[in-house]
């Protein structure tokens, strides 16, 4: 994971138009990286929400022109309602020479480039909530973007996490697999510390446990590059608890339900 002191990267200042959760979490992965705060503009219309990224000497601002004006880098994390008004009154003061980036969901390139009044060159990014500290896994896609500025948008987010480039036409499933998979899976983690409650454990134990749990099984995967069955067979041994307790929740609906979940996710994005 990239730091950012004494790179190319920290010359150029990057406006996120939109303070919300996401663009928080944007703001404060990059400060985490050691990117110079004074270098980063974050925009909200309730601007004292932005006060502990002041405090951290972030340029917090109402005036999406003032940030769009003294920026390279413009990233939008709007809310979708938003964007078109929002482009509509920025448009004139964005020129070729910026770089936009979108992580606003079911908004595609050719829409963001409809809002512009010329060719502009445009990265649309779909990263996580986990971007605050560093853990997001963030695809990409673009239009009309040079190499050098796919790859400055790559560093940005492999600040946050990592990054993959994808076509635009899975940036929904994304969406769903990525952003929205943050929150199947605390449920998840939810239901193992009620699960740990029934069966003896304090609420901070079982959250200690069920937390650390699940990241360790995500670690072997991502270290070990096995089908997660690999791993589920080292600890299925015959009539053990293990194999008890996975087909009671397969009898019940756990994978069913979960695939059901997010295919029911993506054909909400697409409805519209």
């Amino acid at each position: 994971m990239p730091l950012f002191i004494n790179t190319k990267m920290n010359q150029d200042t990057i406006a996120i138009i939109g303070g919300g959760n996401l663009g928080k979490s944007i703001a404060l992965g990059l400060l985490k990286q050691q990117y110079n705060p004074e270098q980063i503009y974050v925009t909200r219309t309730k601007v004292a929400l932005l006060d502990d990224l002041k405090a951290q000497r972030v340029h917090t601002t109402s005036d999406n022109v003032l940030a769009v004006q003294q920026s390279k880098i413009l990233i939008f994390a709007l809310k979708p309602y938003r964007i078109e008004s929002v482009l509509k009154e920025l448009a004139s003061h964005i020129t070729k020479d910026h770089l936009i980036i979108s992580v606003i969901s079911d908004f595609s390139l050719e829409q963001l480039s409809n809002c512009l009044t010329s060719e502009i060159q445009i990265v649309r990014a779909m990263p996580n909530t986990a971007a605050a500290i560093g853990e997001s896994l963030t695809c990409i896609a673009s239009k009309n973007a040079s190499a050098e500025n796919i790859k400055k948008a790559t560093f940005i987010f492999d600040a946050l996490g990592e990054t993959i480039e994808i076509d635009e036409s899975l940036m929904d499933a994304a969406t769903v697999l990525g952003a929205c998979g943050i929150a199947y899976v605390l449920r998840f983690i939810r239901a193992m510390i009620q699960g740990g409650i029934e069966i003896g454990f304090d609420a901070k134990t079982a959250t200690k446990i069920a937390s650390q749990t699940v990241k360790g099984a995500s670690e072997l995967l991502l270290q070990n590059g096995n089908h997660p069955e690999e791993e589920i067979d080292k600890v299925t041994t015959p009539k053990g608890c293990t194999i008890a307790g996975l087909n009671e929740m397969e009898h019940q609906g756990f994978s069913s339900s979960l695939i059901k979940g997010i295919k029911t996710s993506i054909e909400t994005i697409q409805k519209d």
